[in-house]
């Protein structure tokens, strides 16, 4: 075993800037830098009118380098390319992060939320919004002993956000952990919606209340306005899977709006701009962030049961906004349908509870990954990119195609790789993935194949630019050809699918996984001799399935992953998770965790094996590696296992990641003998 010192603390990882699209998770590597010359788009927001936008980009780094992050904005063009004007902030370097911009309702100023890495003391900073798309010099509203995050405007000019006094941790259970000690349970943090006025908050939301996500609702008489919010009571990362929506009065009064079954976890609450109705994604979700279900409606006058507006689809919705369109009623989602990335147009019935599901419009469809998509005043904007193409920002326009409205990597040279989506049958199921390969390729002879499965289970793998400095790049450069398969659990084709591996995890959606390994071999070509496997958070946890169950494989990597779901189940801080994907606790049905768990089946292990964890992992605690770790070395496995002091879940360290990706592809390279 390895524990290598620390490089550095966590830096902060946002979900909602990855909110729409189908994010690696339970939750997987969150705070990837870009590729050296490659710039990165991190969030977007559009201004109400349409007229303007503002990006957090991430800045060309080399590998092993923390990346600057920088706050640009930008008058949006008739035609053509947008200028950037990058904000002048009262920090500089790697250690200055701005976050979470958001526009007031006239467009004029911007809040945003400054944030230093690991740090739980934060600000909020406002700035003036000029007509050429420039800011000026932002003003702080607010310094915080605490964490910030999700700042809002009224439409009066009222700034609302997300903040927790005396943060013990960063938000989100990928962040890492903090240190045990005390008694434990006394206290939990607590993020409460409050309003900043004065340099100081009011809080708006009850202090036994844990808030993940929230939207105003304005009172249309001119009374005082209150909110939706998703929420629940005790720990922040635990509860999130039993949050209910709620109604939250001007004097910080509760009442549910719906609180749903088990099975079913909330996100994305927007409010109609007449305050009457409220729309949410509800589905299995396996982490907060990745985000995935159908859509649901609520009135907010007669309060019922919620209406499936998406139920039976093959779609996955991953996405809700509302004032995209000109009409201020109408929403905008993004939706997985297989390999392509939807824009849809949805229309709330008058009176959601009389069951009335209204018809979407399709805006947008294609094999693209769409980041941080951001809409107002009828404009759409998302960070566009592929495997092979390199992120820019674009508008939809009126004839539903994306163009680029940026050029930040045009200059870069493409990048030398191919992709194509593979599909495949399986147990009466679709399934689909991504064949990734380089691109000079000899089709004649026969690539060794890692396949790389991704973390959730509720996620998706979707195109996003290959990192020149990541993993797949490495790989992809040193001969091998990637499958990024999509098996049952997965988003993309549906509810239905997505719960396909509940109470059965590692079972069929391997047999998904090995079908998808027999089409690359005969469509593709792939060496059957020369197999790989890997995978982070739940792809960890499948890659350490995997070679319990089969030989096929002659090496694998397992970051982050879970050996044993019984012992899994007192040492990780988010428990809650586990009740909707294996309907009880282990406590109640024990044998349900054992039938998944690879510690089970290890003395069936013979393929050499590294693994890796941080070691102040929430999510998948460092001792469930330790353990598989052990078990290999003491029966003659080859192994090498390698702790990273102070990372959490999302391994935020950049020289880290470095770390780990060297080793994996020098444990590839040792086992699956690839000639240079």
């Amino acid at each position: 075993m390895t524990v290598l010192p620390s490089a550095g603390v966590p830096a902060p990882f946002r979900h909602a800037a990855l909110a729409l699209a189908a994010v690696a998770g339970l939750i997987g590597c969150a705070h990837a830098a870009p590729a050296a010359g490659e710039t990165a788009v991190r969030a977007l927001t559009v201004a109400p009118d349409g007229r303007g936008f503002a990006a957090i980009r991430l800045l060309p780094a080399a590998a092993g380098v923390e990346p600057i992050t920088q706050l640009a904005l930008a008058a949006l063009p008739a035609d053509g390319l947008a200028t950037l004007h990058p904000l002048a902030l009262p920090c500089a370097g790697a250690a200055c992060r701005p976050a979470d911009p958001a526009f007031s309702r006239d467009g004029k100023r911007l809040a945003f939320v400054l944030r230093k890495p690991g740090s739980a003391h934060q600000f909020l900073y406002e700035t003036t919004v000029q007509a050429t798309g420039e800011g000026a010099a932002p003003k702080l509203l607010l310094d915080f002993d605490g964490t910030l995050a999700d700042p809002r405007y009224a439409p009066d000019g009222t700034l609302a956000v997300l903040a927790t006094a005396g943060a013990h941790k960063l938000p989100g259970a990928t962040q890492a952990a903090a240190a045990l000690s005390g008694e434990i349970g006394e206290t939990e943090d607590e993020q409460r919606i409050a309003t900043v006025a004065a340099g100081t908050l009011t809080w708006r939301s009850p202090d036994h209340l844990y808030v993940y996500q929230y939207d105003w609702v304005v009172d249309p008489k001119g009374g005082e306005s209150g909110f939706v919010a998703t929420a629940a009571p005790g720990n922040g990362d635990n509860n999130w899977w039993i949050a209910k929506l709620l109604r939250i009065g001007p004097q910080g009064t509760t009442s549910v709006l719906w609180a749903p079954p088990p099975s079913v976890q909330l996100a994305d609450p927007v409010v109609s701009a007449d305050a009457r109705t409220v729309s949410v994604i509800g589905g299995l979700m396996s982490d907060f962030g990745s985000t995935g279900g159908d859509l649901y409606t609520l009135s907010l006058d007669h309060p019922g049961s919620p209406v499936n507006q998406t139920q039976g689809s093959h779609l996955t919705m991953t996405g809700l906004r509302g004032g995209c369109a000109e009409n201020p009623e109408l929403l905008t989602a993004s939706a997985l349908s297989g390999a392509n990335t939807q824009i849809l147009r949805f229309e709330p019935g008058a009176d959601p509870t009389a069951g009335h599901a209204s018809p979407t419009r399709q805006l947008a469809s294609g094999p693209d990954g769409l980041r941080a998509l951001a809409c107002g005043g009828g404009t759409i904007l998302a960070a566009r990119e592929d495997f092979t193409t390199r992120p820019e920002i674009a508008r939809l326009d009126a004839d539903h195609h994306w163009r680029a409205i940026t050029d930040a990597n045009a200059a870069l040279a493409p990048l030398p790789y191919t992709a194509r989506s593979l599909s495949w049958h399986s147990d009466g199921f679709d399934v689909q993935g991504w064949l990734l390969a380089p691109k000079d390729l000899d089709p004649k002879i026969r690539h060794p194949l890692i396949v790389s499965i991704h973390g959730g289970p509720s996620a998706a793998s979707t195109p996003r630019a290959i990192d020149r400095n990541g993993e797949d790049a490495a790989l992809l450069d040193a001969g091998y050809m990637i499958l990024a398969p999509n098996p049952r659990g997965s988003f993309g084709q549906g509810e239905a699918f997505a719960r396909a591996n509940r109470r059965d995890f590692g079972h069929g959606d391997l047999r998904d996984i090995l079908a998808g390994v027999d089409t690359a071999i005969r469509q593709a070509g792939a060496d059957p001799d020369r197999l790989g496997v890997m995978g982070y958070s739940y792809g960890g946890y499948m890659t350490m399935w995997t070679v319990t169950q089969t030989d096929r494989f002659k090496a694998a990597v397992a970051g982050a992953g879970v050996s044993d779901w019984q012992s899994y189940y007192g040492e990780n801080g988010i428990d809650g998770w586990m009740i909707p994907f294996f309907g009880a606790s282990v406590y109640d049905d024990p044998a349900i965790y054992a039938k998944s768990s690879p510690i089970a089946f290890v003395r069936q292990v013979k393929t050499p094996t590294f693994i890796y964890v941080g070691g102040a992992d929430v999510e998948c605690p460092m001792p469930q590696s330790q353990e598989f770790y052990h078990a290999l070395h003491t029966l003659g496995v080859p192994v090498s296992f390698v702790v990273y002091p102070g990372q959490g879940h999302g391994m935020a360290s950049a020289a880290d990641r470095e770390d780990a990706r060297k080793r994996t592809l020098a444990w590839f390279d040792r086992w699956l003998k690839v000639a240079k």
